[in-house]
């Protein structure tokens, strides 16, 4: 699988979710064979639902649409580092692999925070990759931030 391309259409994903209003965030769901499942941007505030975060909306779907809440063999792309509630999705989900872009030093939960992943309560523990595109993706988030802090 190539970690750049699949980063791409996150952050296609990111980039719509910051067209709506959303933090700039995207997820893609990716299956063994290399085939995209699911892509989807953060919709918190467009759906009024606090969980709707990009990978627990690529979860759902990818559930969903494999009729199987288990994910298993299946790599989830986000460009921003998981927060605690998704990283306990994606370990129940059993996805393989997480791919991330940017390191989220206050909320992440992968790498930072908590290291949800490193807990000895933590069922399953998925690859991972950080810093893939992570320049892209944090300047996404830096600017969506500024943005708002002008208005």
């Amino acid at each position: 699988m190539d970690d750049n391309h699949y980063m791409r259409l996150a952050l296609a994903e990111a980039k719509a979710a910051a067209a709506r209003g959303e933090v700039p965030v995207g997820a893609v769901l990716v299956n063994a064979a290399g085939e995209v499942v699911a892509r989807t941007g953060n919709a918190p505030i467009s759906i009024c639902d606090p969980t709707a975060h990009a990978e627990m909306l690529a979860l759902r779907d990818g559930a969903y649409k494999s009729g199987n809440y288990r994910l298993g063999g299946m790599s989830l792309y986000v460009t921003l580092e998981p927060c605690t509630m998704c990283a306990g999705a994606i370990s129940n989900a059993r996805i393989a692999r997480v791919i991330y872009g940017a390191t989220d030093h206050k909320g992440g939960a992968v790498e930072s925070g908590v290291q949800f992943f490193d807990q000895a309560s933590c069922h399953h523990r998925p690859r991972v990759t950080g810093g893939v595109l992570a320049d892209q993706s944090s300047e996404m988030l830096k600017a969506f931030f500024r943005a708002r802090r002008k208005k």
